[in-house]
């Protein structure tokens, strides 16, 4: 009998373990380029409360990996996470090949990765290994958190606002 109850808790616990999940954000609010200006600009008050909001809204997630293009707006929204987590942010290219996703899919650990308006929509898809966001995202939404919650060999999307409109 007691051998029947540690199998069956080993078999829960393996089926329990063995997803996790992808986090895609684009970047927080980012300040207005000016003439002066490089096109790399750092995020605003509201994109920087923001970046605090992704934090608390993933804060239970054990976020194990954090990955961000090499702009000053991506790494800023990934840092109040990364600071919560204690986790270095590696840097991708800015245009997500098949080496990066695949990279990603190594990756059996919940994972946050911040991108641009016109890049995570390929992020998404390619993780799912089909369609789910049709194109690049809006220039005027930055509250969108993509989740791709892989299950054994499925992937499950879900899509969720998060922080002050």
């Amino acid at each position: 009998m007691n051998r029947i109850v540690i199998v069956g808790c080993i078999i829960s616990l393996a089926f329990c373990s063995c997803g996790h999940s992808y986090y895609i954000v684009r970047h927080a609010e980012k300040a207005t380029a000016e003439a002066n200006m490089s096109s790399d600009v750092p995020l605003t008050d509201k994109g920087k409360e923001r970046a605090e909001a992704l934090k608390d809204i993933l804060k239970d997630e054990k976020i194990a990996y954090i990955f961000s293009t090499n702009t000053i707006r991506t790494k800023s929204t990934a840092q109040p996470t990364a600071n919560y987590f204690n986790l270095p942010t590696e840097t991708y290219n800015p245009r997500p090949d098949s080496a990066f996703i695949s990279l990603l899919k190594s990756k059996k650990k919940n994972t946050l990765i911040v991108g641009h308006s016109n890049t995570v929509d390929d992020i998404v898809n390619k993780l799912c290994g089909e369609t789910k966001i049709a194109g690049d995202l809006p220039e005027t939404e930055y509250d969108n958190l993509f989740v791709v919650k892989k299950k054994g060999k499925k992937m499950v999307f879900l899509e969720k606002k998060y922080g002050k409109p």
